[in-house]
């Protein structure tokens, strides 16, 4: 289901993962500032990316073209294949030495994907990804995650509170599986302000090493 990280995992790549309005993207853009004041080498990214696959994919979750679930667990793999081996990607960066700040991973297709055309495919598409350095789950109460997107001008397909309640009980079941893999997952209680959030972002990255003041 998913690699070991005794065996694959990628030193300097750092993940959050959450269910949407859970604060990984705020948080991103914090930490990267963080990054840049300790004046560390760092590059943010995030899935779906920016390349041609992730466009596609943001279309779709958008309600913009229609899509089968299978088709949007492929597309996914697609993207974070070419997200992690294509020229100037992931390893590529580093392996460079930089921190790469990644905005959601495999364990967000395991948990969406899995909900939406069960738990089959997504594992055989997600099987072959390396661990994380350290992935940050926000754990946040779905009911808490859909108050904060019901601003948003337009929410995605998954944005709905039964979805997210389903997504949520697959989060518990992957992060189960990645722990026993060996896969460092650190829980960040996202309910909190998002200074707290943050200091709790902190402790974790310098729990791995990672100088931040």
């Amino acid at each position: 289901m998913l690699s070991n990280d005794t065996d694959l995992f990628i030193k300097n790549f750092i993940v959050l993962e959450g269910l949407d309005g859970s604060g990984t993207t705020t948080q991103a853009s914090r930490i990267a500032g963080l990054f840049g004041q300790a004046g560390l080498v760092y590059e943010i990214t995030a899935e779906p990316t920016k390349r041609p696959e992730g466009v596609l994919i943001r279309k779709i979750l958008g309600g913009e073209i229609e899509s089968e679930p299978e088709t949007l667990a492929y597309l996914f793999a697609a993207d974070r294949h070419q997200h992690l081996y294509g020229h100037g990607g992931i390893l590529e960066q580093c392996a460079k030495g930089k921190i790469v700040l990644c905005d959601r991973y495999a364990l967000s297709s395991l948990a969406y994907q899995g909900m939406a055309c069960g738990n089959d495919l997504p594992a055989i598409l997600n099987a072959g990804f390396p661990a994380p350095q350290l992935t940050l789950f926000f754990r946040i109460r779905p009911e808490t995650a859909m108050r904060r997107v019901s601003s948003r001008s337009q929410l995605e397909i998954f944005e709905k509170l039964a979805a997210q309640q389903k997504i949520a009980l697959k989060y518990d079941e992957v992060l189960e599986a990645a722990r026993a893999k060996g896969w460092k997952i650190v829980e960040i209680d996202a309910e909190r302000d998002i200074q707290s959030v943050t200091d709790q972002i902190v402790a974790a990255l310098r729990g791995i090493g990672i100088p931040l003041s």
